[in-house]
């Protein structure tokens, strides 16, 4: 195996760390969960507020990186994934009152993910150009 720049030692590119780096990327997994990560580490947001901050954002970046609009159904599933990984907490404004609004927010947990994301965007930034670059290329030949 080859070792890049000394980044990965050969004895650390074992099957434990490739399966926690797969564990870690399966986090991520879904067409929403960054979106719905990223709008929550602005703070909690009330249900139907978190749909259209998505939609907003995803509006203003011309659609790039979802075609459409997310359903409630595609959110509702987003954001069980999440909580079912520990990343985000459900609650109610009013417990007792019926009707009360749902709000999300970042765990300690979704806060770290975040945290531990900002490498790998600054990594993207950088590398934008030959990225784009070489999707072209590939699609050309």
């Amino acid at each position: 195996m080859a070792c890049y720049s000394g980044l990965v030692a050969e004895d650390d590119w074992d099957v434990p760390y490739r399966k926690t780096l797969h564990e870690a990327l399966a986090v991520l997994h879904g067409h929403w969960t960054v979106a719905v990560l990223a709008t929550l580490a602005l703070g909690d947001r009330r249900y139907s507020d978190l749909r259209d901050e998505i939609n907003q954002a995803e509006e203003r970046m011309g659609w790039a990186s979802h075609p459409k609009p997310v359903a409630d159904k595609v959110l509702l599933s987003t954001l069980q994934r999440a909580r079912e990984n520990g990343l985000v907490h459900r609650f109610a404004e009013d417990a007792n009152q019926v009707g009360s609004s749902v709000w999300y927010g970042l765990t300690v947990s979704g806060q770290t993910l975040i945290a531990s994301l900002r490498p790998l965007v600054s990594w993207a930034q950088q590398h934008r150009e030959r990225l784009t670059a070489a999707r072209a290329a590939e699609r050309a030949d």
